[in-house]
């Protein structure tokens, strides 16, 4: 299962790459101003930055627990855009 959320803002090339460098020091990271990747245990994350949006794709492994997978990325995300936060998700 495959969940894509697009996330209204115009930051998103910042909180792609603040959430990479975030994380870089547990997981393996692979990022540039435009797109981005996490190795989560639980999955991959995968970032965009388009536009106006943020496009953030997960890929839960069979046993993740994928409520607690969203909430993560997007608590996350909400600390970085404090000024913005609480940030839209719209997972599909």
């Amino acid at each position: 299962m495959t969940l894509t959320a697009h996330i209204p803002t115009a930051n998103a090339s910042r909180y792609l790459q603040q959430l990479c460098k975030h994380w870089s020091h547990k997981f393996e990271t692979e990022f540039d101003p435009q797109s981005g990747i996490i190795a989560f245990p639980m999955g991959p994350i995968r970032m965009a930055a388009q536009g106006d949006a943020l496009v953030v794709t997960i890929d839960p492994t069979p046993d993740a627990d994928v409520a607690a997978f969203k909430k993560v990325v997007a608590d996350h995300l909400d600390r970085f855009a404090f000024r913005e936060a609480p940030l839209t998700f719209d997972w599909k």
